[in-house]
């Protein structure tokens, strides 16, 4: 759409986030705080400008204009729609069915996406279909104040990697546009082979012919394996680009084909005093590889855990590591340790 000439407003919920949108939850959801918000724009920057074009996009954040509404002016703004109204929304319906409490701000927040809308005089508006309400109230709401109404774009939502739940960061079954071209290419791989062709068709820029193509080949019987490392290169080099995709290729085929320690893997100085693998843990934690000491040493008991591409266990926990040691995590963790 920026190819062609659209102007992109993308509009960070600081002030929503405060309240959380409770779509599709059986209970509230948590607000945010403050620091939170601004954490996780952050983030949102580093994501949405590996898909849009960061000069042809504005950013906007809506507490600009939701900071200032009087209570005068927030009262008018409920009074444009109704109670029943709002218990349309699927997940309202379901607790207020079971006696699950409602938080009477929780009927705000699609109150004030929508006022997000009136207040950008939006002409279209693209959201998954869990945002259907949410985005339909915007159309209520520019009525309300005489304005040519929104198209409504929706997409479909995307099952993660565990097959059956939407892709989520909190449920751990996400391949993250802004993850390392190893860990994309590798998670890709994990998609399963009932979804191929869903990824193929909502996260790829493949011509509908071409997967139809790719439709018939598994129809024949050809090998979903051959298919899915098609689909990761060609996911991972829309994020990645070529060079880094076909290093994630490079790196899958060592470490998760033959087997084999992978060169280009990240390296942890061995610092004095923390010496043994059971001392380098919090380092490991500090890099995100594992979460916790607890699921470390779970990890060991599953035998999880290898050094040297020998499985250890927790009486290893003392063992003295060594220059160019490699410690690996599971499938698809590495470490080098260097002194």
């Amino acid at each position: 759409m920026q190819d062609l000439g659209h102007k992109v407003v993308i509009i960070i919920g600081d002030f929503t986030g405060r309240i959380g949108d409770p779509t599709g939850k059986a209970k509230g959801r948590v607000a945010l705080s403050d620091e939170q918000v601004k954490a996780n724009a952050k983030t949102y920057f580093e994501q949405i400008f590996k898909v849009l074009d960061a000069e042809k996009t504005t950013v906007r954040y809506n507490s600009e204009w939701l900071s200032n509404l009087t209570f005068e002016e927030v009262i008018k703004l409920a009074a444009t729609t109704s109670v029943a109204r709002i218990l349309e929304r699927d997940d309202f319906q379901k607790r207020y069915k079971n006696q699950v409490p409602i938080g009477i701000h929780e009927f705000f927040y699609p109150l004030m996406q929508a006022y997000d809308s009136v207040e950008i005089q939006a002409d279209i508006e693209l959201g998954g279909t869990d945002q259907t309400f949410n985005v339909l109230m915007g159309r209520t709401l520019q009525r309300h104040w005489e304005l040519e109404k929104q198209i409504a774009i929706f997409m479909p939502l995307l099952e993660g990697l565990d097959g059956v739940e939407k892709m989520s960061k909190s449920l751990g079954n996400y391949i993250g546009v802004n993850e390392p071209a190893e860990i994309m290419f590798k998670k890709v791989m994990e998609v399963p082979d009932s979804l191929i062709m869903k990824y193929f068709e909502l996260a790829t820029d493949e011509h509908p012919d071409e997967l139809e193509n790719i439709q018939q080949l598994l129809k024949k019987g050809a090998n979903p394996r051959d298919i899915k490392l098609q689909l990761a290169e060609i996911i991972t080099n829309l994020y990645w680009g070529e060079e880094e995709t076909k290093r994630a290729a490079s790196y899958f085929e060592t470490a998760f084909s033959k087997k084999e320690i992978p060169d280009d893997i990240p390296e942890l100085l061995i610092e004095d005093g923390a010496e043994t693998v059971g001392a380098v843990i919090p380092q490991l934690i500090q890099l995100e590889l594992v979460k916790s000491k607890s699921e470390f040493t779970r990890l060991i008991r599953q035998h999880g855990v290898q050094l040297n591409k020998e499985k250890i266990k927790e009486d290893d926990l003392d063992r003295v590591l060594k220059n160019k040691d490699v410690l690996q995590i599971g499938k698809k963790r590495f470490i080098r340790f260097i002194k």
